[in-house]
């Protein structure tokens, strides 16, 4: 009796190899502006206490109340695999002794998981890129955030995002803008879907970013954020606004953006594009200055965003963005057990001459034809053949495979300088 084959968990997803060098390309694109802004790369567990998210992101959020993957170890501690990066950040920040009386400009890279319905773009293991700078209080540091994401979609070839921006001013502003807000949507409550209905008391500023859309009169009409920042946070608001208008940067003020983590305070923003349908947030950010505090740590002004780098991948792949490729250079022929022989001490010493030459020897054995087959199949752009006539003759044969142009014969010497010469 056959068994049943084992697949993967819903909404954990492979990435294949014709896939990988799309999001090689994004990350390295990223990962290059973020060094040249001053970013330095951090890397923390994909396992941490579940106290750290409660406490952090918000007991009464849709994260903590429904979309964690949090179980009991052996000793019986709650851990939770991340649903976020900043929370952990903020943990190692603290732990490390990163934080008090400095500035630090960090990023970070790699899986997290929300246990959410899998849909185009949401996905229960998914990945993020994100930066956090710690130790700064002025909008400078705002503005250069968005900047800097500014600056990967012009490196990526992406012109259809729109900059939405707004502030949430301070924990007691929201405290008054949350009364407000509550004594509003209580007069309409029957027109609260379930959700809303159920965040009115705990989270009202959640209903806010209700996507439904026999809610958005309602909401359009609610009591805005904005009147009621105190100066400072207006201060704050209006610094941003011009440097990005001195910048050269285009935004929308979107009174109704409030993002789904409690911590944010003061400048919250999303990069958003049509293109994606219901995922239409392909960046997200803004600032949490209790953040650290509330974690265990002294106070310290924080900002940070994070980049969804599955909803890069599908905007890219649906544009008419050329999209990178993982082709080897070249495909190595060996016809014979001697030239097999030659043919690996020749290819390492190709590798060795040209280290960024993308070489494939052949494997596995296989007649001439069926090794030609092979090389045509990977997409190499240029064919090395070693066989009986070449090993004679102290030449090797160089065969093009996307250009119509004669073979040639080069000698060793002659195919480094031909291949270091050559546009591959």
């Amino acid at each position: 009796m056959s068994k049943k084959s084992i697949q993967a968990i819903r909404g954990m997803n492979d990435i294949l190899p014709s896939q990988t060098p799309l999001w090689q390309h994004i990350e390295s694109t990223i990962r290059n502006v973020l060094e040249t802004y001053g970013y330095q790369e951090i890397r923390v567990p994909l396992l941490e206490a579940t106290e750290l998210f409660s406490r952090s992101i918000g007991k009464v959020t849709d994260i903590v109340e429904k979309e964690m993957f949090t179980f009991s170890d052996r000793n019986g501690d709650s851990l939770t695999l991340r649903p976020e990066g900043t929370a952990g950040c903020v943990r190692a920040g603290i732990e490390q002794a990163l934080l008090y009386n400095q500035t630090q400009r960090l990023w970070y890279l790699g899986p997290m998981f929300r246990h959410e319905r899998p849909q185009k773009g949401r996905y229960r293991q998914f990945h993020q890129i994100g930066a956090e700078a710690y130790g700064f209080a002025t909008a400078d540091i705002d503005a250069e955030m968005i900047l800097m994401t500014a600056r990967f979609w012009q490196q990526l070839g992406l012109d259809d995002l729109e900059l939405q921006i707004n502030s949430l001013g301070t924990v007691a502003t929201r405290v008054a803008y949350r009364e407000q807000l509550v004594n509003y949507f209580s007069d309409h409550y029957n027109e609260l879907d379930t959700d809303s209905q159920r965040r009115l008391q705990s989270n009202p500023l959640r209903i806010l970013d209700s996507k439904n859309p026999n809610m958005q009169t309602l909401i359009n009409a609610a009591p805005q954020m904005l009147e009621y920042l105190d100066a400072d946070s207006q201060a704050h608001f209006v610094t941003l606004k011009q440097l990005l208008d001195q910048a050269n940067i285009s935004y929308h003020v979107n009174p109704c953006l409030v993002r789904g983590l409690d911590y944010y305070n003061r400048t919250v923003f999303e990069w958003v594009t049509p293109q994606l349908g219901a995922q239409s947030t392909v960046c997200a950010g803004g600032r949490y200055d209790t953040l650290v505090e509330q974690i265990g740590g002294q106070s310290t002004p924080a900002v940070g965003f994070a980049i969804g780098i599955e909803r890069l991948v599908l905007l890219i792949s649906q544009s008419a963005l050329q999209i990178p490729d993982n082709a080897p250079d070249i495909y190595f022929i060996m016809v014979s057990d001697k030239a097999k022989s030659l043919g690996f001490r020749l290819a390492e010493s190709l590798r060795d001459a040209l280290p960024k030459l993308r070489l494939v020897t052949h494997c596995g054995g296989g007649s001439f034809k069926s090794q030609f087959k092979r090389a045509d199949k990977s997409g190499a752009k240029l064919a090395l053949v070693l066989g009986e006539d070449e090993i004679a003759s102290c030449q090797i044969t160089l065969k093009y495979l996307r250009e119509k142009r004669p073979q040639i014969s080069l000698t060793q010497t002659e195919l480094v300088d031909y291949l270091s010469n050559c546009e591959l």
